[in-house]
């Protein structure tokens, strides 16, 4: 099997308002099967997703809605949260880069909603049966770097569920389930990078992936709170055991000498 990814050249600068979906449409010969990788913050600017550079930090409070962990550095304190559209990676998806001078960008409010917004216009422009994934960029725990995700999808089978099949040496798959909407959104990111200004790429050649509109989104992406094993960082648990041991002791009286 093979497959190819392209840079989409020659979109202008988005703005609130834009027609994604026509620019897009307009920018590269689509075919049925093709997935489209789009970066998250022209769907952000086309939504009017802008705030002031200076009201970042409330900006990012207000995106929150639980704080996994937090750690004071030279330039200030960076957090690690939990944001309104149940992504967990720093400062709630609120990012400087490639945003308007003196703004910053907050990510789309549904961008599974975003995402299949877009499928659909571009569908029904071009008559391609097409799919869309929405990118965009975080840190990973335990690993260095940052890689590309999925964070939004439309008409894409986001995970390739293996489980209940046999490797090739015949062994059972029990838990085997590859996320593939993330692998296609880091693999996109290697033809559209940080500053070469190509927010969009197609990815030709895994039509089996592509399917209906009302596919499970990315949002299925994210495990649940009674799966995670890791829901707030180090420093942050120790403390929580510790203020729980504490008031487990204070709640039992004064320690009495024998």
């Amino acid at each position: 099997m093979k497959f190819s990814i392209e840079g989409v050249d020659g979109l202008p600068e988005i703005a609130q308002g834009a027609d994604l979906a026509a620019l897009i449409s307009g920018a590269v010969e689509l075919d049925d099967g093709d997935i489209l990788v789009v970066t998250s913050k022209i769907v952000s600017k086309a939504e009017g997703r802008v705030v002031q550079a200076a009201d970042r930090e409330q900006a990012i409070t207000d995106e929150t809605v639980r704080l996994v962990a937090s750690r004071e550095f030279d330039g200030g304190v960076t957090r690690i949260v939990e944001n309104r559209q149940g992504i967990i990676g720093a400062a709630a998806g609120v990012d400087a880069s490639n945003a308007p001078d003196g703004t910053v960008l907050l990510l789309p409010v549904d961008p599974d909603a975003s995402a299949r917004a877009l499928a659909t216009g571009i569908r029904a422009l071009t008559g391609a049966n097409v799919g869309v994934i929405l990118s965009d960029t975080l840190g990973r725990p335990w690993r260095e770097g940052q890689t590309d995700l999925a964070i939004g999808a439309a008409g894409v089978h986001v995970f390739d569920d293996l489980r209940g099949g046999t490797d090739a040496s015949g062994k059972p798959l029990s838990v085997t389930m590859p996320c593939v909407a993330d692998e296609i959104a880091g693999a996109a990111e290697l033809v559209k990078g940080k500053s070469a200004g190509v927010p969009v790429a197609v990815v030709r050649g895994l039509d089996r992936l592509v399917g209906d509109l009302d596919l499970p989104g990315a949002r299925s992406i994210q495990r649940p709170a009674e799966r995670d094993l890791f829901r707030v960082g180090a420093d942050e648990a120790y403390n929580e055991g510790y203020r729980d041991g504490f008031d487990e002791s204070q709640s039992e009286g004064p320690l009495v000498a024998g």
